[in-house]
């Protein structure tokens, strides 16, 4: 389930009698599963780390939550581009929903097993919002999947916990790791689920006239980190 694109700005064009040239890949996030997506395109793209707020408005409905901070995050990775740079700045931010709330990152403990029985035995959402940055033009959407938990006993919560894997991830789980099995099934896009749904980024890119095939070689190495 994917929202209509959101988008601001104009597309910009080659300079007059110049050759196009082709954009340089930046992914805006720190995100081992992102990165990892990413690659499967086939194509080089460097790494900036955005930096921003990225606490809950009272009253924010998830989907807008998640959309809004992709956008902040593409704008604030286009920002720190060298002038003149065609760059594609691609950003995503994922959340779980629960009955209408966010569930977030877990930050202790006791967060991270509060989460997994929330979760267990029943379906939740999960949002992602990409944006992509390229120039004065940004686009974004909002891709939704239906994820069903096995019910979990406290045993098998305890013992996830204690490997120390649920803090970067929304809900505390993934579909990868030891938290695949507690994963009864999925209805939408299991690449949505793990942070950044393909089908829906290929159809931003194109949207700013980018396609994979076109890109050339990245600004730096490729999956480098600038700051």
């Amino acid at each position: 389930m994917s929202d209509p694109v959101h988008e601001a700005g104009d597309h910009p064009g080659p300079a007059a009698g110049a050759a196009p040239r082709p954009p340089a890949l930046v992914l805006a996030s720190s995100s081992p599963r992102r990165r990892e997506l990413l690659g499967r395109l086939g194509v080089s793209f460097s790494i900036r780390v955005p930096d921003i707020d990225e606490t809950p408005r009272p009253g924010e409905a998830p989907p807008s939550y998640v959309e809004r901070l992709a956008r902040a995050k593409a704008v604030e990775g286009r920002d720190r581009a060298e002038r003149g740079a065609d760059e594609v700045v691609v950003a995503a931010d994922t959340t779980v929903d629960v009955d209408g709330s966010i569930v977030g990152k877990p930050a202790d403990r006791g967060e991270a097993v509060t989460m997994l029985v929330l979760l267990s035995g029943r379906d939740h959402l999960v949002h992602t919002g990409v944006a992509v940055a390229r120039g004065p033009r940004l686009v974004s959407s909002v891709t939704t999947s239906i994820v069903r938990f096995e019910r979990l006993d406290q045993a098998a919560i305890d013992e996830y916990v204690a490997t120390g894997q649920p803090y970067d991830k929304a809900g505390g789980y993934s579909l990868t790791g030891a938290t695949r099995p507690f994963v009864a099934a999925v209805e939408g896009s299991a690449s949505n689920v793990l942070g950044l749904p393909m089908a829906q980024l290929e159809a931003l890119l194109e949207s700013v006239g980018v396609e994979p095939v076109t890109w050339g070689p990245p600004r730096s190495e490729p999956g480098s980190v600038t700051g």
